[in-house]
């Protein structure tokens, strides 16, 4: 599975690519920031992120985006740039057909690190022990960019069978229903 991770944000949104599967060595792929001028026009930076964006998945052809789930801060702005980057990123899988999954900050943590409180070093020195790397990625940003397509991969696996187990559960239920509906 190859996955594009993306840690939105308005001035620097970190990109990298992971190749592999649960259980097995990962492979970055590529790892880098999409920068836009802070002094810029808002609609103008969408689209320079909206033209990164879609040049890490025209180069690298993930099967999956692995984006970081927007979370309420007490900062409004930065909430806000962290969103409409995030949604440049869907906007970009959505028109290729490429499946999107969410993931928290904390999620991702716990995920690479053992523990959601982690720090950006502490996230960055695991992500240069998973993938073999010489040095973190820097900057923080594409660490956590490659943090998302790890989380992703080591999680897909189980996240398909509690969805497969909800689904499966329903359909019993929605059949139980419609079973008692005969009989009364």
């Amino acid at each position: 599975m190859r996955v594009l991770g993306v840690d939105p944000g308005l001035t620097r949104c970190g990109v990298g690519v992971v190749e592999g599967v649960a259980g097995r060595p990962l492979t970055m792929r590529g790892v880098g920031v999409v920068r836009t001028p802070p002094d810029a026009e808002l609609g103008h930076r969408l689209v320079a992120i909206e033209r990164g964006i879609e040049q890490w998945i025209e180069e690298h052809d993930p099967e999956l985006l692995a984006v970081e789930r927007v979370f309420s801060q007490h900062n409004v702005r930065t909430v806000m740039g962290t969103a409409q980057a995030s949604a440049v990123a869907m906007l970009c899988a959505a028109r290729r057909g490429i499946p999107v999954a969410l993931h928290t900050p904390s999620e991702v943590k716990a995920a690479v690190t053992g523990s959601g409180r982690a720090d950006k070093a502490q996230v960055g020195a695991m992500v240069t022990r998973l993938l073999r790397l010489d040095a973190p990625p820097k900057p923080a940003d594409a660490a956590d960019a490659l943090a998302l397509a790890i989380c992703h991969i080591w999680r897909a696996p189980a996240q398909n069978r509690l969805q497969q187990a909800v689904a499966l559960h329903a359909a019993h239920a929605s059949r139980a229903t419609k079973l008692k509906g005969r009989t009364a």
